[in-house]
This record gives C-alpha cells, sequence and structure tokens, in this order.
C-alpha cells in the first residue's frame, strides 16, 4: 500500500463518512488525505503524530486533524505481541465542500468556518467539551442520513464555541506531502520508533530517506518544522512519560530504556520538552490521578 496519500473509502453518495476501527492495532503508516478527520478513542493506548504535534492517546480521547496533515496513530508496543488486545477507534470524516462548496460560508456558520480554517493545526478536545464530543460521536454509527450531519454539525458547533480545544501545534500546517516524500518520512518513522532507544546516527537516518546528512537535515526540517534530533528526542521522552506513569521504576532506568545516555541528559532533555523535571511530572501526575 502506498505510504501516501491515503483515501477514505467512500459509501454510496454519502457526504460524511463514519468509520470504525477495531482490530489489534490501528493503520501504522504515516498518511495524508483530504477529509478532516474527528477521532474518538474507545480502546488502545499509543502516540499521535499529527504534523509537528508528538503525543500520547488514550481511551476517551477525541482529536480533530486537519486536511492533507500527515498523520499516524501508532499503537504501543504491548498491540503488536498481544492479539487479545484491541485497539478501538470512532472516526467521522468530512471536508468543507462535503455538504456544498459554500455551505460553511453561510452567516449563521461563521464561527464553525473560522474554526475549520485552523485545524490543520489538530486539536484535541479536553474536559467536559471530550466526554460531551465523545458521546456524540459514539452515536454516529448507529445514525444514517440527515442525522450523521446533524451529528456533526454538533460538534462543529460545540467545538467552535468552546475554549477546552487544545491546538497541537503553533502555526497552520500546510505541508503537503507527494508519494516520495511520503514514502521517505515514513522510512524514518518507522525506523526512529523501532530503535529510539538504542544511539542512533544521523548517518543511519539520512541513508533510509536516500539522501546526504546535509539534504536530509534540510528536508525533514521543512516538512516537519523541527530537527531530526529534536524530534527524536520527543519521541523517547514520550515514551519515557508513560513508564514514569505506568513503571514503577528508577528514573535514571526509565531515562536509560528510552535512549538517553545518562540521568543528566535525560533530565535536561526532558524538561526542555515537557517544562518540568522526570521526578516533577512523575509526582504531579500521580497525586492528580489518586
Amino acid at each position: 500500500m502506498k505510504a501516501l496519500p491515503f483515501q477514505i473509502p467512500k459509501i454510496s453518495e454519502s457526504s460524511v463518512r463514519v468509520q470504525i476501527d477495531r482490530q489489534p492495532f490501528f493503520y501504522d503508516t504515516l498518511h495524508q488525505h483530504p477529509e478532516i478527520q474527528i477521532t474518538l478513542i474507545v480502546s488502545g493506548t499509543g502516540t499521535l503524530f499529527q504534523g509537528e504535534y508528538i503525543g500520547e492517546f488514550k481511551p476517551g480521547d477525541v482529536f480533530i486533524i486537519g486536511g492533507n496533515v500527515p498523520h499516524v496513530l501508532k499503537s504501543d508496543s504491548i498491540y503488536y505481541k498481544d492479539d487479545q488486545l484491541i485497539s478501538h477507534a470512532i472516526s467521522i470524516f468530512f471536508d468543507k465542500k462535503s455538504l456544498g462548496a459554500s455551505f460553511f460560508n453561510l452567516p449563521e456558520l461563521k464561527n464553525i468556518n473560522s474554526f475549520i480554517q485552523q485545524l490543520n493545526r489538530g486539536v484535541q478536545l479536553e474536559n467536559t467539551l471530550k466526554i460531551k464530543v465523545g458521546e456524540i460521536v459514539r452515536e454516529t454509527p448507529f445514525c444514517e442520513g440527515v442525522e450523521v450531519i446533524m451529528s456533526l454539525l454538533k460538534i462543529l458547533q460545540l467545538t467552535s464555541q468552546s475554549n477546552e480545544v487544545n491546538f497541537l501545534s503553533r502555526e497552520t500546517n500546510e505541508s503537503y506531502l507527494d508519494e516520495n516524500e511520503g514514502i521517505r518520512l515514513k522510512g524514518v518513522y518507522q525506523f526512529t520508533l523501532e530503535n529510539f532507544s538504542n544511539a542512533i546516527r544521523l548517518e543511519e537516518v539520512a541513508e533510509i530517506a536516500s539522501m546526504t546528512p546535509s539534504a536530509f537535515c534540510r528536508f525533514f526540517k521543512l516538512r516537519t518544522r523541527k530537527t531530526y534530533i529534536s524530534f527524536l528526542n520527543e519521541i523517547r521522552v514520550a515514551e519515557a512519560c508513560k513508564l514514569l506513569l505506568n513503571e514503577d521504576l528508577p528514573i535514571a532506568q526509565i531515562g536509560y530504556q528510552c535512549g538517553f545516555s545518562n540521568l543528566s541528559n535525560f533530565n535536561r532533555i526532558f524538561k526542555n520538552v515537557k517544562q518540568e523535571a522526570p521526578s516533577a511530572f512523575r509526582k504531579k501526575r500521580l497525586k492528580f490521578a489518586e
């Protein structure tokens, strides 16, 4: 299957597509499609890559991903080893022309239209908004015809009027990857996810992309808005966050398991990414969970 672009299958003449994914792990290839995607994670954990954003996903999370934004929901490694585990998501796909070329230009939809313009940054819903929208998404597979459109409009109304939305990227991501660029980035992502706990040389990664190190650095920065080293460190920190909350291991050991050479290096990079030290992150999150 080609890495990019990814085509959302259509059913007859439906304007809005509802899709249920239920399998051991989610589709794990970096891809993009012109449709905007609203996704509820029903079960499963892992890491979301969306444009320049890297962060975890877990049950109950709701994300909105803009059209033509490269992304992947990468399930945690345990889901590839234990076929008894299930990754389950419900997604709604639509684009600005789904309901007519000028539909979202109606004066009554001014706020929704403005919100849609920002969706290439990606959105994660929070608190009560996440719960409300999650309930609507759960019901959409049982809706038919105009009911699906009404559900979509209700979601857009709620999100466009709420301050419980967290934009994942600082700037609008307007980068469209062609097929060759997508294949290169897919290979780099896959290699990094499989080897982040080891020492990785820039020359190794550049070779995977079939580029010289200097050309690869320019390409990666242009397409992801970050250096490869920053990308690698963010993946390591994301994995460390999961271990800090779910494993009773010494902080130094967690840092080593995630690819950091020593505790000082782990503390410095973790604090740079998360704005707090690993010990403070663990203490605050565990206290909040009590």
